[in-house]
């Protein structure tokens, strides 16, 4: 389920609402840590302000009910692709990854035993005023996830709450502030948002389990091409019409997948090659630091040229780093050049899970 599809059903379950209403209401989206997002709608009478807390795991921009699906000048829209390929230098990067990959073992995860999945994650947070400008500020989470060694079974995960760390000025931080505090009116609780939640091979919040394009992981790991042409042209199949275009959902895509930790190397060498046949794939940073994290940044522009898509890959290791994507202009407050979303991935082995 995605973040669009969510928020479309948790309105289906609240009813209709006056537009006064919804122009006062605030639009709650938590972090998720590779999940879907979780919405806590708030209907009182405080402050008439849309926040939208931008989330692009997806790269579908949450607005408001009075914003619909523009933000600060964000437009999802179709593109058309860039030539066909890859640069050579990012292609043979992502092919080196791919060779690393199949060199690098696996963690080795036994009976009993967990694969712990660390996450820390920043999102934008942007409140659009009547006048049509905008304050945002960023916020950071994190989590933990632990995956049992057969995959079916029950995994635990420990969601972090969401806390505003980064601000662009004092009008960024007193927004920040405003719209932590307690509001008015009635709140129409959403599930757990932090804390441990339990979930059948990690369908959590009563959800379909674990899934990569739609299907679950185990079956997945069984019928998925590893020959990249067919695995890139899956992807696309079944991402189509999503994303600000094909090339950058594509690459979120697969940045998605190996972020859940469990991918095996053969598959994960597969997405490697598929991604660097992605059209307009560029090394971006050779020396990118993510969390402390160092790596290779290769990324696609959007076709606006306003912002780019990147994943971070461990060159040696052939290990997924994170992602990240890029404000190169300044939008809705947020300066050029800042990483108003990002997610860095740490992986173990551990004994037990809380």
């Amino acid at each position: 389920m995605d973040d669009l599809q969510l928020l479309r059903e948790m309105r289906s379950d609240i009813g209709s609402a006056p537009p006064a209403t919804l122009a006062r209401g605030r639009v709650r989206v938590m972090a998720n840590i590779g999940h879907d997002e979780t919405v806590v709608v708030r209907a009182g009478d405080g402050p008439e302000s849309n926040v939208t807390h931008i989330r692009f795991r997806r790269r579908i921009l949450l607005a408001s009910a009075a914003a619909a699906l523009i933000v600060g000048g964000i437009v999802v829209a179709d593109v058309v692709r860039p030539t066909p390929g890859a640069t050579a230098e990012a292609a043979e990067i992502l092919n080196n990854a791919a060779l690393a990959t199949i060199r690098t073992s696996d963690p080795l995860v036994g009976p009993g035993q967990y694969l712990k999945v660390d996450t820390k994650a920043v999102y934008a947070s942007t409140v659009g005023r009547d006048d049509g400008t905008a304050v945002s500020w960023l916020e950071t989470t994190g989590g933990q996830m632990y995956i049992p060694a057969d995959i079916t079974g029950e995994w635990v995960w420990n969601r972090e709450p969401r806390i505003p760390t980064t601000f662009f000025g004092e009008e960024s931080r007193a927004e920040a502030d405003k719209q932590s505090a307690p509001q008015d009116g009635p709140v129409l609780e959403a599930p757990q948002l932090v804390g441990i939640l339990r979930g059948k091979a990690g369908g959590f919040y009563g959800g379909s389990p674990e899934q990569i394009l739609g299907t679950p992981l185990a079956e997945a790991f069984e019928t998925f091409p590893r020959e990249p042409e067919k695995l890139l042209q899956l992807i696309y199949d079944r991402t189509k019409g999503k994303g600000p275009s094909a090339e950058s959902e594509a690459l979120t895509t697969i940045a998605s997948a190996l972020r859940t930790g469990v991918i095996p190397a053969d598959l994960r060498a597969a997405m490697y090659k598929a991604a660097a046949l992605i059209p307009g794939i560029v090394v971006a940073d050779k020396q990118a630091t993510l969390d402390g994290q160092q790596g290779v940044a290769l990324g696609v522009y959007f076709a606006d040229g306003k912002f780019r898509d990147d994943i971070i890959v461990d060159p040696e290791t052939g290990q997924l780093i994170g992602e990240r994507t890029v404000y190169l202009v300044a939008e809705s407050g947020i300066p050029a050049n800042t990483a108003a979303a990002w997610t860095s991935v740490r992986t173990s082995v551990v004994d037990s899970a809380p």
